[in-house]
């Protein structure tokens, strides 16, 4: 890397192997590569809770046993 004014330079991302683009093209296509990135939500790693899944509100029978009690009360 070659410093200008003591500070190092970014390695390139991007560099122009043929023609001559003029800014406004490079711009252009800066603005749609950078478009492509997925984007990335808060807390997308954590599993959602099975409290709020829809499905829990469907009733299921109760099956008499030990523990069947608690059971009924659980989201599945």
């Amino acid at each position: 890397m070659t410093q200008r004014q003591g500070r190092p330079q970014p390695p390139l991302v991007l560099s122009v192997v043929a023609g001559q683009p003029t800014p406004d093209e490079l711009a252009a296509l800066l603005v749609v590569l950078a478009s492509r990135q997925p984007a990335r939500r808060a807390g997308a790693d954590q599993r959602p809770s099975l409290w709020s899944w829809p499905g829990g509100a469907l009733r299921v029978p109760v099956v008499p046993g030990p523990g069947a009690w608690r059971a009924s009360g659980l989201p599945r």
